[in-house]
């Protein structure tokens, strides 16, 4: 049996520099360029990338509220069989917004969005 992907990447990148409020984290500046967000999914990952994917839907997850705007293009979603956080704290990037994505994290992730340009 292979192993089951748990994680996952998403590859995106805005197109201008952008204030968004992030759900109770607050309002914060993302500069345009390149961002990667890792995230994970206990059970049914394909639906959970789908979700990701649409423009159009309820915000729930810090992610929804960055992936929702017109700025932000997905450029690749990769798939791991890595822990969450091990896949978060192995990709290079800086923290725009502490808590992001990471907010129930025992692990010492700071943020699972990293800004790589």
């Amino acid at each position: 049996m292979f192993p089951e992907k748990i994680s996952y990447q998403i590859i995106f990148t805005l197109n201008k520099t952008i204030d968004v409020q992030i759900g109770k984290l607050g309002n914060f500046n993302f500069p345009a360029g390149k961002y990667i967000y890792t995230g994970s999914a206990k059970k049914n990952i394909s639906q959970r990338i789908q979700r990701h994917q649409s423009k159009s839907k309820k915000l729930h997850w810090h992610i929804d509220y960055l992936l929702c705007q017109s700025e932000v293009t997905i450029q690749d979603i990769l798939k791991s069989e890595l822990d969450e956080c091990k896949l978060n704290q192995s990709t290079a990037g800086k923290i725009i917004v502490p808590g992001f994505g990471s907010s129930d994290c025992r692990n010492g992730c700071i943020s699972h969005l990293k800004y790589q340009s």
